[in-house]
């Protein structure tokens, strides 16, 4: 029994490392080809496998790119991360939601790839994006964000300004990725490291909880 059950341990690990080859080669060449140009012949040729492994694992192309965009864009790591995190002061909780947020997205050993594979998602969307949006997007919003910012405001904003606020800091977040090669040549010898990811998620948070309050103060004197 007790061998038995190190051989099917063994062929779990096998079957694990093959599927991971996979959706790493699968990333790249969907970055750099996009869905359509992309072909299961040149992922089997960059991952090392046959074709019958890329079918074991995966039902077609399509299912392929979906699960290779889930694993490269998702931030529910950081989610579940900010969430154990959650103190009672939702300052505290905003805060460690963007560092989370930021050391995700600018993580130096994050592969290109993700990067340039999310562009090419966000400027050509496919069906993986309603479920990237649905399964992690919309609950770290609806779940985590919003909530806090509810609380931050003493509920005097509706829903929808509530989703303003949180499309700013998500914003601000997002634009050290996205503009990445601008940031690059304005300052050439700003590099981003792990204090460099604690210095502007702190100038961040900093920013939008001035701006909230500020909002707020405002809102109560309307």
């Amino acid at each position: 029994m007790v061998i038995q059950a190190r051989k099917e341990q063994a062929v779990e690990a096998s079957e694990e490392n093959t599927r991971d080859k996979i959706l790493s080669a699968a990333g790249e060449v969907f970055a750099e080809q996009g869905f359509e140009g992309a072909t299961i012949r040149a992922i089997t040729e960059r991952a090392g496998v046959n074709v019958a492994a890329v079918n074991y694992h995966f039902r077609d192309k399509a299912e392929l790119y979906g699960r290779v965009v889930l694993d490269a864009c998702s931030a529910r790591a950081a989610y579940h991360e900010a969430m154990a995190e959650a103190a009672d002061s939702p300052e505290e909780r905003l805060r460690s939601l963007i560092y989370r947020f930021l050391e995700y997205l600018l993580d130096p050993a994050r592969p290109n790839w993700k990067r340039r594979l999310m562009a090419r998602e966000m400027a050509n969307p496919t069906t993986a994006l309603d479920e990237l949006v649905e399964k992690n997007i919309r609950p770290l919003r609806d779940e985590f964000l919003l909530l806090t910012l509810r609380e931050l405001t003493g509920g005097c904003f509706s829903r929808r300004q509530l989703s303003y606020f949180a499309s700013s800091i998500m914003g601000q977040c997002l634009y050290f990725l996205q503009s990445r090669p601008i940031i690059d040549r304005l300052h050439p010898d700003f590099k981003i490291g792990k204090s460099e990811i604690a210095e502007i998620a702190e100038h961040i948070t900093r920013f939008s909880l001035a701006a909230i309050a500020e909002l707020t103060r405002q809102a109560h004197r309307s």
